[in-house]
């Protein structure tokens, strides 16, 4: 299993509408990077994702799973390289873990969230997986 990280900023699609989507999930639309584009291609059913509110909150609130991988993303022009995939809410972190927790964790950094910051969609690793979870309370 890979891990990653997805954006979204919460006035936009926010936790409670990805809990809302339920086991149908939703399809991660609209990332127009080529490096998350090739994040997404390598996504694999069953890969799971810390679902991260920017902009607005800057934290990690929850858990989500691929549920289908990468195919042509409906919001994109015909014949365009753009991708996305379907996922679904997992479960909420007992507590938000915020971007000022996670630059003051030296366990985490080298997390891409740091690194590439525009990055709408990084790969996570295991270690840094862990330590995330363990901060969120799971």
């Amino acid at each position: 299993m890979a891990y990653w990280l997805l954006k979204s900023e919460p006035d936009a699609w926010s936790w409670d509408q990805m809990v809302k989507a339920g086991s149908k999930g939703t399809a991660w639309t609209g990332i127009r990077n080529h490096t998350a584009k090739l994040n997404m291609k390598k996504m694999k059913k069953g890969d799971r994702g810390f679902f991260y509110h920017s902009n607005i909150g800057k934290e990690i609130v929850g858990i989500v799973e691929v549920i289908k991988e990468a195919y042509a993303d409906p919001t994109a022009e015909a014949g365009s390289p753009w991708v996305c995939v379907d996922v679904k809410a997992v479960e909420p972190l007992k507590k938000p873990v915020s971007l000022a927790a996670i630059k003051a964790e030296p366990k985490l950094a080298d997390i891409q969230l740091l690194k590439q910051s525009r990055l709408s969609l990084p790969a996570i690793t295991d270690g840094e997986w862990k330590a995330i979870c363990k901060m969120g309370g799971l």
